[in-house]
């Protein structure tokens, strides 16, 4: 009786230990994200603005549209960059964040196997 409720106390701090690795590598990565969106917002931003400051100094329709164009295009790439990048970010977060809850669960698969 005493054995199983040690076992029970070992499981449960490992089980503990587990979700708080877990805890760490998400805000580690939490961190991350916020990073890389806020660059990709800055970025951003200061794209815009230059691209208005281009448009305003335009004399012709035609050369209006050829810089719209560029622009819309350029917007466009960096944007589905971007969230390639985030996504494989958030990938990566998902499978670090569950190698400590996996291994927890193997182990209790086996002492259940016992």
């Amino acid at each position: 009786m005493n054995n199983t409720f040690e076992d029970m106390q070992k499981t449960t701090k490992d089980n503990m230990d587990a979700a708080v690795k877990a805890m760490g590598t998400f805000t580690k990565n939490a961190q991350t994200i916020s990073t890389e969106a806020a660059d990709y917002a800055k970025k951003s931003y200061e794209a815009n603005a230059a691209h208005l400051e281009k448009l305003f100094a335009v004399k012709t329709l035609d050369k209006a549209i050829e810089l719209n164009t560029e622009f819309a295009k350029t917007a466009y790439e960096g944007f589905v960059a971007q969230a390639t990048k985030m996504s494989n970010i958030y990938a990566d977060l998902t499978k670090e964040a569950m190698k400590p809850v996996e291994a927890a669960f193997a182990k209790a698969k086996t002492a259940v196997a016992k």
